[in-house]
């Protein structure tokens, strides 16, 4: 769709005749028990939860408006999103408690969604427009138990906006932004975000149907040496998500949805630790396109939900070939469906149980200068049956205990296991005592089978870690501090080896055992209900082996002022720590490692309801300071950016 139709669109939302009452429905603050499902796939009160999970709900986001998706996970403890402080079209890294993008397994909806043709099997968040979003709630440590290969370090399972209450209900929002790195400053609007939604309820029938679109120019993605000026690459994102939703019967629920969603981008790449390869040919262009079908019924004593999904994914490149000139083209393809059968049983006032059956199904096309894989030869499915038990006492103790076993089409069976006790005390000393053990399992990728770089001789990867914290709430939930140490060891680590002399390049298992470990803390405190405090930080320490990228220090401190009750400040400081970053050198072929400096940010949003719940307006500056640093060998970061932007509620 032409992106001229999709601004237009939105602006046409923008300035419509406040035809419709507006109801808050998501962005409304819930005033009930916070609760959270990542643990046992069910609603819980989080004061019975065993873990100490991270919830973004609506109203945070609004407080970061003009955020991206990555940029908003990257301010939560334990985590770090490398990546986000580049072009827009850089790649991601995932880096949690020392692990990455392979281990760390995201849900949409509570589904699983990944790229199996993709190197590391995770899913790429820039397909992923923030304003799409509702909540996001992020459990760390291994949960293979409930969510089966790839969850070893952490799920982050993120809500999609649903339908309201009225029979018609409408947003529509704009917002633009500078684009720029340290070194220039153009203010003449380079980053554009618009989109609008249209839902409601008319009877037993919901629905809810978006369209977003960004586009971004501006920034060239490699660093420029002095004095040489590389070209801008562009990103451009489109997002079409649609939910339909029937309820059938006083028990039973239909819940349908689709989403096409597709980034373009202009890329470039470095062989050593300056720019190597800046050409306005290299292009790559991701879609996606995912539906899927979750009924959900509801009995005496509890629920039985069917989660179902396929979704296919292609990649295409094109780039010039430093060497020869030629312009060279790469295409990658991947389908997965994922089946989740899974039933709560409510034994009594204590006890329930979680039983289920997943099934994966993954295949991969690959068509590059180099090899041609097809998908009979690049497939692979598992089925894994799981069970998980939960005991909430009278007296303060809770225990979540769970098993699953992996049937893996190629690797045979594995079993995972958890054990998560928690005690709260009692009510005038409102602390909650907590600890776990838990293994996950994690399978090679495709690419990593059966590309031109593949090795069908690797192994999977085994995960076991250990947590204990706890997690204290007074003055009426005025004051939250909670802190978690952890202990993760991993074997049979997937590495990548490189011969200089005969330029042999596969995947390999990396022997011996690999450890991580480390602490993760934060504290949240509200003072009159005006004025709220945020702070988190995170220890990360990890051997040799897994040490690329991982900040050992990482700080994040905000405030939130609510200045008039249309009127809200907030601002946000961030520090990382040195990590150690890997290029290879194109003249000796070998990897040189190099240690990156530290680096700190202040970002500011100001938000100013002009009718209250309908219209509003906000401005945010980032990196303030303007702090010249790297986040990646060769590559550009961004410097301070404003944005203005603007969303009415109809």
């Amino acid at each position: 769709m032409n992106k001229k139709i999709v601004r237009m669109s939105a602006v046409l939302v923008l300035v419509t005749s406040c035809a419709f009452t507006q109801e808050t429905n998501g962005n409304r603050l819930n005033q009930l028990e916070e609760v959270v499902v990542s643990d046992t796939k069910f609603a819980q009160s989080k004061e019975k939860s065993g873990k100490v999970i991270t919830k973004i709900s609506q109203e945070e986001l609004q407080k970061k408006s003009g955020q991206s998706l990555a940029n908003v996970l990257n301010s939560a403890v334990g985590i770090e999103i490398n990546g986000n402080q580049s072009a827009n079209g850089k790649n991601l890294g995932y880096y949690i408690r020392g692990g990455k993008n392979q281990q760390v397994l995201i849900l949409i909806d509570g589904i699983p969604v990944t790229d199996a043709s993709g190197i590391s099997f995770e899913y790429d968040l820039r397909l992923l427009s923030v304003d799409q979003v509702e909540s996001i709630e992020i459990m760390k440590g291994a949960s293979s138990t409930l969510y089966g290969s790839g969850a070893a370090t952490a799920v982050i399972n993120i809500t999609l906006k649903k339908a309201g209450r009225k029979p018609i209900q409408a947003n529509g929002y704009i917002n633009i932004g500078s684009n720029n790195t340290a070194t220039n400053a153009k203010y003449n609007g380079q980053d554009f975000n618009q989109g609008f939604s249209v839902n409601g309820t008319v009877e037993k029938v919901n629905y809810f149907a978006s369209l977003n679109s960004s586009e971004s120019d501006g920034m060239s993605q490699i660093a420029s040496p002095e004095a040489v000026t590389y070209e801008n690459d562009r990103f451009s994102r489109f997002n079409l998500m649609s939910k339909i939703g029937l309820k059938a019967t006083k028990k039973l629920t239909l819940d349908f949805f689709g989403n096409y969603d597709v980034i373009k981008n202009d890329y470039d790449f470095t062989f050593d630790n300056t720019g190597f390869n800046d050409n306005d040919v290299n292009e790559t262009q991701s879609k996606q396109f995912r539906f899927g079908f979750a009924p959900k019924f509801t009995f005496n004593k509890g629920e039985l939900i069917l989660n179902s999904s396929f979704t296919k994914i292609q990649r295409s490149y094109s780039e010039v070939n430093s060497f020869t000139a030629d312009i060279e083209s790469s295409l990658y393809e991947a389908q997965s469906v994922n089946l989740d059968a899974f039933t709560k049983y409510q034994w009594n006032k204590n006890f329930f149980t979680v039983v289920g059956v997943n099934y994966q199904f993954h295949d991969m096309l690959s068509q590059t200068p180099f090899s041609d894989v097809q998908k009979e030869l690049t497939k692979l499915n598992m089925i894994d049956p799981y069970f998980t038990g939960v005991f909430t006492s009278n007296f303060g103790l809770n225990i979540n205990a769970g098993v699953r076993l992996n049937m893996h089409s190629e690797y045979g069976n594995q079993v995972v296991y958890n054990v998560n006790p928690s005690f709260n005390l009692c009510k005038k000393i409102p602390l909650k005592i907590l600890a776990s053990l838990s293994t996950a399992y994690v399978t090679p990728s495709l690419y990593q089978l059966y590309s031109e770089f593949g090795n069908t001789t690797l192994t999977p990867e085994e995960n076991t870690t250990i947590e204990a914290g706890f997690e204290i709430n007074v003055l009426k939930n005025k004051l939250i501090l909670n802190a978690i140490g952890f202990f993760r060891e991993q074997k049979n680590s997937f590495g990548f080896y490189f011969d200089p002399t005969t330029f042999d390049a596969f995947y390999i298992n990396i022997e011996g055992k690999n450890r991580a470990k480390g602490l993760e803390t934060e504290v949240n405190y509200t003072l009159y209900n005006k004025i709220k405090v945020g702070a988190n930080y995170t220890f990360t320490q990890v051997d040799e082996a897994l040490n690329r990228l991982i900040p050992k220090h990482k700080v994040n401190v905000s405030l939130d002022v609510s200045i008039t009750n249309r009127l809200f400040f907030n601002t946000n400081y961030q520090y990382v720590d040195g990590r150690n970053d890997a290029f290879f050198d194109g003249n000796t072929f070998a990897t040189m490692i190099t240690k990156l400096s530290s680096y700190q940010l202040v970002n500011a949003l100001l938000k100013f309801e002009l009718i209250k719940n309908r219209l509003s307006i906000f401005g945010n500056a980032t990196n303030i300071f303007n702090e010249d640093f790297v986040e990646n060998v060769g590559y550009s970061t961004q410097g301070r950016n404003y944005r203005l932007g603007v969303t009415i509620n109809l």
